[in-house]
């Protein structure tokens, strides 16, 4: 078993070195994101808590792709990725109902005027998303994969349930052979799984890898760049004195 377990975490350690040097020769791009002209100011201000270059890099998202942002939100993410794709490739800012309305006014300011002309958004039902089977070469879900198996008791609540097996199934089908998936996300305690999706905003990364590999989905890169050892993942990760030091796990998965 402990040789197994090296024999994995080492095979993964040389995919992360493998990949992200495949797309070294763009970094240029990827940082040069971080500052083009006409950025929000209040994206910029996230960026030395988020990494987006380092993470864009990871995934290896480069010209002429077609990207989904997936419960997207603000679009700080799809900005970044319509940069990168640029005028050969495209960008689908994905958000359902709630998303879109917790999101305003800064994705409406982020939209206005066809600032992003290589962006479509769309609202769509998580449920029946109506990807097109094979159209896209990478997927972001970034920060939003617990929210899926968040359930909200509350009566009248905006957010419904989600089918999260409905979803893994449509991302993994929307995907081209050999398709990447980016997925970041605030890490719960060891042993929690998914249980504390709905108080804390939290998943457990081992929960995450099964879960997407039970849809066809390998782990081929990782990072640690986002961690926080210092996070007893005890808090809610998306308000008060978590906000921007929550631990978070990084995982590139493939489409196999």
């Amino acid at each position: 078993m402990i040789q197994h377990r090296f024999a994995f975490a080492s095979s993964v350690w040389c995919a992360t070195l493998l990949f992200a040097s495949a797309y070294a020769v763009g970094a240029d791009n990827y940082d040069a994101a971080l500052t083009h002209a006409g950025r929000p100011a209040a994206d910029s201000a996230r960026d030395a808590v988020d990494h987006p270059a380092e993470m864009l890099r990871l995934a290896g998202i480069k010209p002429g792709m077609k990207v989904a942002d997936v419960l997207a939100g603000d679009g700080y993410y799809s900005e970044l990725a319509s940069y990168i794709v640029g005028p050969t490739g495209h960008v689908y800012l994905l958000n359902n109902l709630a998303f879109d309305n917790w999101s305003q006014p800064a994705l409406r300011d982020r939209m206005a005027g066809g600032r992003l002309s290589n962006v479509t958004q769309q609202t769509v039902d998580l449920d029946d998303m109506k990807l097109p089977p094979a159209s896209m070469d990478a997927i972001l879900l970034v920060k939003v994969y617990h929210d899926m198996y968040w359930v909200d008791a509350t009566p009248k609540s905006p957010w419904p349930k989600i089918d999260v097996s409905s979803v893994l199934d449509q991302l993994s089908r929307a995907l081209k052979p050999g398709g990447v998936l980016l997925l970041i996300d605030h890490s719960a305690k060891a042993g929690h799984g998914k249980s504390d999706a709905g108080e804390l905003h939290r998943i457990e990364e081992p929960f995450a890898i099964q879960d997407f590999g039970a849809h066809g989905f390998k782990v081929i890169a990782k990072s640690d760049l986002l961690r926080r050892p210092d996070d007893a993942r005890d808090l809610v990760s998306y308000k008060g004195p978590a906000v921007g030091k929550t631990d978070r796990f990084v995982l590139v998965f493939r489409k196999t």
